[in-house]
């Protein structure tokens, strides 16, 4: 069920929309900042808030990369393997990630604290290769940068 700040805060977004279909990615994601990840109940709830099928809300979720539909870590690593990013020794720190947190891509570590997830590009291809924490870009990546970085959010 869908707590009355969730709620509120959806009836407020989706307003700004012609059609409140329109405001699902929106109304998705304040979900999503709420909980982490976005559940089968939730996600039923939304779409009848919505006027929407779950079958419909939920092809719109599993769309977008960023919409969660498990649990994850209290911090997401989305590490980007587009292009630039492999050229530049992608595999190098994705193979560091992995060993530094015990885990592979798409799970999260046994504590959890880190999910890591591949992503098709963050967008600074001429800082590459780059990585996103919690939202924070970190670019130009090295192991011992990618140590620090974790440090952080320890």
């Amino acid at each position: 069920m869908l707590s009355e700040e969730e709620r509120r805060e959806i009836e407020t977004e989706i307003a700004m929309f012609a059609d409140m279909r329109s405001g699902c990615i929106d109304a998705l994601k304040i979900v999503q900042q709420h909980r982490g990840w976005v559940s089968d109940e939730a996600l039923d709830d939304l779409a009848e808030l919505l006027d929407m099928t779950p079958a419909e809300l939920d092809s719109v979720a599993t769309f977008y990369n960023l919409i969660f539909r498990k649990p994850v870590g209290k911090h997401v690593i989305l590490i980007c393997d587009s292009v630039s990013c492999w050229l530049l020794d992608y595999e190098t720190l994705l193979d560091h990630l992995k060993a530094r947190l015990g885990i592979s891509l798409g799970e999260t570590t046994s504590d959890g604290r880190f999910t890591l997830l591949p992503t098709v590009c963050l967008g600074a291809c001429d800082r590459a290769p780059v990585m996103m924490v919690d939202g924070d870009l970190h670019v130009h990546l090295t192991p011992e940068k990618i140590d620090e970085v974790l440090a952080r959010y320890e």
